[in-house]
């Protein structure tokens, strides 16, 4: 396994999502696992510190949501940035549309939800206005016209910013960039994930819409490979995934195994390589890798100073198809996120 690359001493660069004029850093900081996913709850001195070491090194862009928690992730962030130079300094992302009540999960985009929802995360977050907020999936029951209606009040009230969509498909992206521009639209995008370059990416660029690329690290797979299965406890949300299954992890440690080789000869690790590629996918890519440590955090920033050469690019074309698929059945994703017509709506 290589050695990290350094981090670079340069500022970390800023980069535009959309057309609508929201700015972020090259690479964000994704805050999910900090609270919920991967085993319990981590201190919230140490993730306070870890952001305020973010905002120091240049990462000024965060991911969280009201679902993660649920809730505490939201009031976490708000926390650590509440201090009024931290906060001018950063973006916050985060996002409605998932909701957990009495153990059972239910996606909810109706507009009265919204606003709802929206008023609950600037409270807990601390803020006047939300500078960037996603459907974090999409609501098969409700027009995606009425949900972004409702988003576009919110915006021209001074509420939130920009408006974005996270695991939405083109068709559903098409519709609501109609009723309102949509900054920036999140998905699942690495070196073991990529079926949305098929339709997804191209839908994005063809609109001038940002891509926020979450788990670019294949959930620390990318990172440690089948190694990372030994010690999940049983709070992580990583023992549900098909790809994370040991009838797969002969297969998917064969991904991690070019990745290593090619990170080695070129210096660097396997997470900082894994990285490197979703940003040598376009500058209007921003990949948000969470962690829950500091060390973890400079060598993920470190992927900055990693230059691939094309030749480099095309060798890690074989790291295209994982075994399993990436999330649990029972959650949504854009493959099913196309919402009923308007038009038959309003005949209703």
């Amino acid at each position: 396994m290589g050695a990290p690359a350094e981090v670079p001493v340069a500022p970390v660069p800023l980069i535009k999502l959309g057309l609508q004029g929201l700015e972020v850093s090259a690479q964000g900081l994704g805050c999910m696992g900090m609270s919920i996913g991967y085993g319990p709850p981590n201190p919230d001195p140490k993730m306070i510190a870890l952001m305020r070491h973010a905002v120091a090194a240049g990462v000024t862009f965060f991911d969280t949501s009201d679902v993660y928690g649920p809730a505490t992730n939201e009031i976490l962030l708000g926390k650590a940035l509440r201090e009024g130079v931290l906060r001018e300094k950063v973006v916050m992302a985060t996002k409605f549309g998932i909701k957990y009540e009495k153990g059972k999960c239910e996606i909810k985009g109706d507009p009265a939800y919204v606003r709802e929802a929206c008023e609950a995360s600037l409270k807990r977050l601390g803020i006047d206005c939300i500078h960037l907020y996603y459907q974090h999936r999409i609501d098969t029951r409700i027009p995606i016209e009425l949900t972004i209606g409702e988003l576009k009040k919110l915006v021209e009230e001074g509420k939130i910013k920009y408006i974005g969509l996270s695991e939405a498909s083109a068709s559903t992206i098409r519709r609501a960039h109609a009723v309102h521009p949509i900054s920036a639209v999140q998905l699942e995008w690495s070196l073991w994930t990529r079926d949305v370059e098929i339709d997804i990416v191209p839908t994005c660029r063809e609109l001038g819409i940002g891509i926020v690329a979450y788990s670019p690290l294949g959930r620390g797979f990318l990172s440690s490979g089948p190694k990372i299965t030994e010690n999940l406890s049983d709070q992580d949300y990583r023992k549900l995934l098909p790809r994370f299954q040991p009838e797969n992890l002969a297969k998917n440690a064969a991904i991690f195994e070019r990745v290593n080789e090619i990170a080695s000869r070129k210096g660097c690790t396997p997470s900082q390589l894994a990285l490197a590629w979703v940003h040598h996918q376009g500058s209007d890519v921003c990949p948000i890798p969470g962690t829950t440590k500091i060390e973890n955090f400079d060598q993920n920033l470190g992927a900055l100073a990693v230059k691939l050469t094309p030749q480099e690019m095309d060798e890690l074309e074989p790291c295209v198809a994982a075994e399993g698929d990436r999330c649990p059945s029972y959650m949504p994703t854009w493959r099913n996120s196309e919402t009923p017509p308007l038009s038959f709506w309003n005949e209703e």
